[in-house]
């Protein structure tokens, strides 16, 4: 590992060579501050990582993706709303919507990490591209790669990973019902600060009337547990960091390839779910 060898002495010149690339990769003014490397390697949260049985985890997402837009569908108050505001408000959601459905269906997922290039294949591959620039800039579509990651540009961190695995947790050790899993859905489906919609105002009504219900609905069963509002509601602000990008990524793509998610869920809304 690159980032926990200053602990040990090294004097090879392939170990020499990487190091003097990898500051010349640092932002000018930019590097890893003194002490940084006592704190612990960041090695593995930025790896690049893929579904270990893609096939199984891919099948039980897409089955929860169907599950979770038939929910939508159900809504009386969303089927109300104007075909423009209901695909507004599922392209914002869908993904929270999604975490919060695999934690219901308590579905579990393993990723392994992608494979990553040799050192001397990252040397060559970067003097290569530093010895022949490209008058035109990059290709269109091509991505960069710095080699710090590994493997697939488009597969998603690790450390993405682990914040959904950590959501999957935190949910599961609360051992959310039923009724209160609809009412936390309905809270995020509801999200009256999205740009662009225009029945603001009845959209926060239902926000406030799914909070409301969720309030006492935990009081109704759970009279003993105070706190027990408060941790779903933080339930509520992990959603706010799960990334749309990364659930498509890691779910979807190797099986429907770069498909945009927008008209995927457009087609499945307007479908007889």
């Amino acid at each position: 590992c690159r980032c926990c060898a200053d602990s040990r002495r090294h004097s090879s010149i392939l170990y020499n060579i990487l190091r003097s690339e990898e500051r010349a990769a640092w932002p000018t003014g930019q590097g890893p501050r003194r002490g940084q490397a006592s704190r612990g390697c960041p090695c593995g949260s930025r790896r690049r990582v893929a579904l270990r049985s893609p096939q199984v985890a891919c099948k039980a997402a897409s089955a929860v993706l169907v599950e979770t837009l038939r929910f939508v569908q159900n809504v009386p108050c969303f089927q109300e709303l104007p075909l423009e505001e209901q695909l507004l408000l599922v392209r914002s959601c869908w993904a929270p919507l999604l975490v919060l459905g695999l934690a219901q269906d308590r579905v579990h997922f393993e990723t392994v990490e992608s494979a990553e290039p040799s050192m001397l294949q990252r040397i060559l591959t970067t003097r290569r591209h530093s010895e022949q620039p490209s008058p035109r800039g990059p290709e269109p579509g091509r991505q960069h790669h710095d080699g710090l990651g590994g493997g697939d540009p488009h597969l998603p961190l690790a450390s993405e990973i682990q914040a959904i695995k950590g959501f999957l947790a935190k949910c599961w050790s609360l051992d959310i019902s039923t009724k209160e899993y609809a009412y936390l859905k309905g809270t995020v489906l509801f999200n009256p600060d999205l740009p662009g919609l225009q029945c603001t105002q009845y959209i926060e009504g239902l926000q406030r009337e799914a909070q409301q219900a969720l309030n006492e609905h935990v009081r109704l069963i759970h009279r003993g547990d105070e706190a027990r509002f408060a941790k779903l509601t933080v339930v509520l602000s992990l959603l706010r960091s799960i990334n749309a990008n990364v659930i498509a990524e890691l779910f979807f793509r190797p099986i429907i390839g770069a498909v945009n998610m927008d008209d995927m869920l457009l087609e499945m809304l307007c479908a007889k779910l």
